[in-house]
């Protein structure tokens, strides 16, 4: 009696945090967003390796100590990055458990947890040095953690009711399939490509002729998924909302697109580069924010 007591009195004195789940969750989405980007500095400089081991940054210590330098300053950044990603994930987390939701507990703790998960899999791609499909694994659980931090804001927004069915959901579905195919060969055209990370890193021996290719018609297919799904909303009567998500998803594709071939013509400029990973980056926020919209919204 006297511990439950005294546990009782400990969570009171913990500040509520419900009212700012929100702003956390808003916060993750763009702290990750962030780590895409600066994951993408670390490797278009060569900087990869800069720190060459894990959890440390050399065999020395945990920074770079003597061994500093423009390559290992731009890594260890990063990886200090990382903590920051942590300290947010532990606030959304409370801060969702105060709010007493079940379904917000537990998805800021899958996001929590996908934070040391994504550094773990960081540090094998150093061990490995910068092994091509471990950087790709990297990029992409980024990419779902994202995606992640948007059905948190969801559901924070929508309370649960029952989900639309039809052919447009279906087509939602593969809409958001197709866009995860082309954020995947995005990764495969990069280990083909020059950006390894550092000078020595290997490259998955593909053609990256042939991959951007394979990679441009998934990006055609994706795009014309996305006007036929505008064409459903409004043939269907779909709400103002979901159109709006479905030509802002559209509008980001083509300025991803665009970067993208201009990026291939110009031999692959750093600032355009970053440009196309942060483009990537709100390719999958913005498809996981239409798929929920019609899965809820959808009309019958």
């Amino acid at each position: 009696m006297g511990m439950t007591a005294q546990t009782a009195r400990l969570a009171g004195r913990i500040p509520s945090l419900a009212r700012w789940i929100e702003p956390l969750g808003w916060a993750t989405l763009a702290a990750n967003v962030v780590l895409v980007v600066t994951g993408g500095a670390v490797r278009l400089t060569g900087s990869g390796l800069g720190c060459p081991t894990w959890p440390r940054c050399t065999d020395e210590g945990m920074t770079p100590h003597g061994d500093l330098n423009v390559h290992s300053a731009i890594e260890f950044g990063n990886r200090m990055l990382t903590f920051v990603l942590v300290a947010i994930a532990v606030l959304t987390f409370v801060s969702a458990w105060q709010t007493g939701r079940r379904e917000l507990r537990r998805l800021a703790l899958w996001i929590a947890l996908g934070i040391p998960a994504q550094a773990v899999i960081g540090g094998i791609t150093v061990l490995t040095d910068l092994n091509p499909w471990i950087v790709s694994l990297h990029l992409l659980c980024s990419m779902g953690i994202i995606g992640l931090a948007v059905l948190l804001l969801w559901r924070i927004r929508v309370p649960a009711r029952p989900l639309a069915r039809g052919p447009v959901v279906w087509l939602a579905w593969a809409t958001f399939a197709v866009a995860w195919l082309v954020l995947y060969a995005g990764t495969v055209v990069t280990g083909a490509g020059p950006h390894a990370g550092d000078q020595d890193a290997p490259r998955n021996g593909l053609s990256a002729l042939q991959m951007s290719q394979l990679h441009a018609d998934l990006v055609f297919l994706f795009i014309g998924l996305t006007v036929g799904l505008i064409v459903a909303a409004y043939a269907l009567g779909a709400p103002p909302a979901t159109r709006q998500a479905a030509w802002i998803l559209l509008a980001v594709e083509l300025a991803q697109g665009t970067v993208g071939f201009v990026q291939y013509f110009t031999d692959l400029p750093i600032v355009l580069v970053m440009f196309h990973m942060l483009g990537a980056a709100l390719i999958s926020a913005c498809i996981t924010w239409v798929l929920l919209r019609i899965r809820y919204d959808a009309p019958a």
